[in-house]
């Protein structure tokens, strides 16, 4: 579980396995351990992850499927438009199951 995330989360950034080893200080190869679920990052990488993506803890750790969206710099029209894509999508899913 979060393997996937961890790989999802960094693909979605654009960033390499090298990449993201680089920003949290360690090896490629730390990093695709967690990825292939051979290993999981400890607490400290697990905050440092969850900076990294803007996402919480318990998001990582599959506790809280919930995710924010920083709308920061968007003006108040775009953080309308973000919310009607996301009611869509909500809908879409719900219909498709």
């Amino acid at each position: 579980m979060i393997a996937e995330k961890i790989k999802r989360l960094r693909e979605q950034d654009s960033l390499t396995q090298a990449e993201l080893a680089k920003r949290l200080g360690i090896t490629r190869s730390s990093v695709n351990a967690w990825e292939m679920g051979i290993s999981a990052p400890s607490t400290q990488y697990l905050v440092e992850l969850a900076n990294i993506f803007k996402v919480s803890t318990d998001y990582l750790l599959g506790i809280d499927t919930s995710c924010s969206v920083n709308v920061a710099g968007l003006t108040e029209g775009d953080i309308h438009l973000v919310h009607i894509l996301i009611s869509h999508l909500k809908s879409k899913n719900t219909h498709s199951d």
